[in-house]
């Protein structure tokens, strides 16, 4: 299998691997600060030499190539609440990568908070509130509003509102990068097999 095979169906965990933490707040209120910390640590990565400098918490990545598995794989049960967030995403990243504006809009932003580091830790809730404000001006313009199911006593609290927005920044990051590694729609009906079969050799890497 290509490299070039690899790096994509890693990118494409890398926005499952964001998706599952959005719902799992969404449900639960809270999320793994870990998994948090990688999935925000990638859309921080603008300049990468190959993928792998994207996604540098390989264990992070683990969950999103099991819900490849599961998503695209032969299993009867099917996350409809993943595929929507999955669909909606890939539709605004079509709309951004469409918009220089706001493609250096986002850049700019995505510098300040590179600033803001050298005082705070990424899983701030400065920081995370700085994420979830980049993707509320820019992203949210775009299109129409993914709408997140959960937990509505969750869901009204400012805290799990800005971790689930800076999270479908992350997944929108890792769209963006799969579809410049030639990542297409089509690939997830026409090479499932192929896709599930790169999602399994890379758990067991």
């Amino acid at each position: 299998m290509s490299d070039q095979l690899f790096e994509r169906t890693m990118a494409f965990a890398g926005i499952l691997q964001a998706v599952a933490q959005v719902q799992y707040i969404a449900r639960h209120g809270d999320s793994d600060k870990e998994a948090l910390a990688a999935s925000l640590q990638s859309v921080l990565v603008t300049n990468p030499q190959s993928t792998s400098d994207v996604y540098a918490d390989k264990f992070a990545l683990r969950k999103g190539y099991e819900l490849i598995v599961s998503q695209l794989g032969d299993a009867k049960q099917k996350d409809v609440e993943v595929t929507r967030y999955l669909v909606g995403i890939l539709a605004l990243e079509r709309k951004l990568t469409r918009s220089s504006n706001a493609m250096g809009m986002l850049a700019e932003r995505i510098n300040q908070i590179h600033r803001q580091l050298s005082h705070f830790e990424i899983t701030d809730e400065q920081v995370i509130a700085n994420f979830a404000g980049i993707y509320s001006d820019i992203i949210s313009e775009l299109g129409p509003k993914l709408q997140i199911s959960g937990n509505p006593e969750f869901l009204k609290r400012t805290q799990t509102q800005q971790k689930i927005r800076a999270l479908l920044l992350s997944a929108m990051r890792s769209a963006v990068l799969w579809r410049q590694l030639g990542g297409k729609r089509r690939h997830l009906v026409f090479a499932r097999k192929t896709i599930v079969d790169t999602a399994m050799k890379s758990l067991t890497l």
